[in-house]
C-alpha cells in the first residue's frame, strides 16, 4: 500500500500530467478553426502542430540536469507556471508568426514535466509500485487528449477557438496552490530514505548520455513519440477529411481512444507489477508486455487505414491505443530502474530524442498529405517506426536493472559494450 504522503504526490503530479496535455492538443482540435481564420496551408498546418516540440525536445536536456541537482519542486513549479501562461496568450495572437511564438513558449514550460516526474518517481516509489504510479501518470497523458479533444470540441463549436485557450491557461493555475502547500522541498544535499545515493555523487549527464542503454531506450522513445504524435495532433483532421465527421462527431470519436488507451495502460503497469512480485524478473515482465503493445499497435493501425467505414476505422484505432498502453504503462518504469539516481538526466536524454518525434511525424504527415492526397503513406510509416522501436528494446536495451554507476573523477564513462551488472 502506498502511504498518504505518496498518494497526494501521485495525485498531483497525475493532475500535472493531465493539464500538460490538454493544453498541447487544445491546437488539434482548434486547428480546424485556426486554419480557416489564418488560411492555413497544409504545410502550415504540419509546421504550426510541430513547432511545439522543436523546445519542448531540446530542452529536455538542461530540465533533466536541473531537476537532478536543484529542488525538484520549484523546477516544476516554474515550468508549469510558464506552461500555463503560454496556453492563456494563445487565445490572444492576431497571426500565425505569434501562434508559433507561443507554441514555443509552451514548450519551454512544459520540457520539465518528465524530468521531474521520474525524478519524484524514483525517490519515492519502489520498483514493484513504479508500473502502477507510472501508468496512473500515463493515463493522465491520455484522458487529457480525450478531454481537450471531447470537451474543447464542444467549446470550439460554442464560443471560439479563443476562448478554449484563455480558459485553460487562466484555469490551470489552480493547481500551483496545492503543490507549494503540499510538496515538500528538497534540500540541494538532501538524502531521502528510497534515493541514498547523495545528488553531489550523482553521475555526469554526459556519463549518461553515453551509455549504449539510454540511446536504446531513447529510439524506442522515439518510436512512441512518433506514433502518439501522430495520432494526437492528425486524428481529428483525418476523420474529418477521410470519413467526414463534423466537428461534434470528431470530438466523440476522437476522445475514444484515448480513454481507451488510458484504461490500457493502468492495467498493464499493474499487471507487469503483479508479475514482479510473483517472481518474474522487471526484464521479462516489462519487456514482454511493452514490446508486445508495439507490435499489435502496428498491426491494427495500419488495418485502420484501409478501413472503408467510420466505425471501423475508429474501433480499430481503438484497439491500436489499447495496445500502445501496453509500451507507455511500463516504458518510465524501465528507465527508473536503470537510470537510478540518474533518472533526471537519463528522462532528459531520452525525452529530448523521443519527442523528436513529435517534431517529426506532424511534418511527414502534412507533407504525404499534400502530396498524394490520402492519409495511408503517413500511417505505414508510424508502424515501421514502431518496429524500430521493438528492435531497440530487443538488441541494444539490455537486463532492466539499476546500472552502477561509477562516480569517482578518474572513473571511465561505460562504453557501448558495457552490461547492466
Amino acid at each position: 500500500m502506498l502511504s498518504r504522503s505518496r498518494w497526494v504526490l501521485l495525485t498531483l503530479l497525475v493532475v500535472s500530467i493531465l493539464v500538460n496535455y490538454i493544453d498541447r492538443g487544445a491546437l488539434s482540435v482548434a486547428i480546424p478553426a485556426i486554419e480557416l481564420e489564418f488560411s492555413l496551408t497544409p504545410t502550415q498546418k504540419g509546421l504550426l502542430l510541430s513547432v511545439f516540440f522543436w523546445t519542448y525536445a531540446l530542452l529536455q536536456l538542461p530540465a533533466g540536469w536541473l531537476v537532478d541537482r536543484y529542488d525538484v519542486k520549484w523546477v516544476y513549479a516554474g515550468g508549469y507556471l510558464i506552461w500555463t501562461i503560454a496556453t492563456a496568450l494563445t487565445g490572444f495572437v492576431g497571426g500565425f508568426a505569434a501562434l508559433l511564438a507561443a507554441r514555443l513558449l509552451l514548450g519551454l514550460g512544459e520540457s520539465a514535466a518528465y524530468p521531474a516526474i521520474s525524478r519524484l518517481i524514483v525517490e519515492n516509489f519502489p520498483e514493484h509500485k513504479r508500473g502502477t504510479a507510472n501508468s496512473l501518470i500515463d493515463a493522465g497523458t491520455k484522458v487529457g487528449p480525450a478531454l481537450s479533444i471531447l470537451a474543447g470540441g464542444l467549446l470550439v463549436d460554442q464560443f471560439g477557438w479563443r476562448a478554449l485557450f484563455i480558459a485553460l491557461g487562466v484555469g490551470s493555475i489552480v493547481w500551483l496552490l496545492p503543490w507549494i502547500r503540499y510538496v515538500p522541498s528538497r534540500p540541494r544535499h538532501h538524502h531521502h530514505e528510497d534515493d541514498p545515493t547523495p545528488q553531489t555523487d550523482r553521475p555526469s549527464i554526459m556519463q549518461v548520455g553515453l551509455h549504449r542503454a539510454v540511446w536504446g531506450t531513447s529510439l524506442g522513445m522515439f518510436s512512441l513519440g512518433y506514433v502518439w504524435y501522430f495520432l494526437l495532433t492528425w486524428l481529428p483532421s483525418y476523420l474529418m477529411d477521410v470519413h467526414h465527421l463534423n466537428l461534434k462527431e470528431t470530438a466523440v470519436s476522437a476522445a475514444l481512444p484515448f480513454l481507451a488507451m488510458a484504461a490500457s495502460s493502468v492495467f498493464w503497469g499493474w499487471a507487469a507489477d503483479r508479475m514482479i512480485q510473483r517472481g518474474s524478473s522487471a526484464t521479462f515482465a516489462r519487456k514482454l508486455i511493452s514490446l508486445s503493445g508495439l507490435a499489435i499497435a502496428a498491426a491494427l493501425l495500419i488495418a485502420a487505414s484501409k478501413a472503408a467505414s467510420a466505425s471501423v476505422c475508429i474501433a480499430l484505432i481503438t484497439g491500436g491505443c489499447c495496445a500502445l498502453g501496453m509500451f507507455t504503462a511500463n516504458v518510465w518504469a524501465m528507465t527508473q530502474t536503470l537510470a537510478g539516481p540518474a533518472a533526471g538526466s537519463w528522462t532528459g536524454i531520452q525525452n529530448c530524442v523521443g519527442n523528436m518525434g513529435g517534431v517529426v511525424s506532424p511534418l511527414v504527415a502534412g507533407w504525404s498529405v499534400e502530396q498524394t492526397g490520402s492519409y495511408q503513406t503517413a500511417f505505414y510509416v508510424a508502424a515501421i517506426v514502431m518496429a524500430i522501436g521493438i528492435a531497440a528494446y530487443l538488441i541494444v536495451v539490455g537486463p532492466i536493472k539499476e546500472i552502477h554507476w561509477q562516480y569517482a573523477a578518474s572513473a571511465p564513462t561505460p562504453h557501448a559494450g558495457d552490461d547492466h551488472e
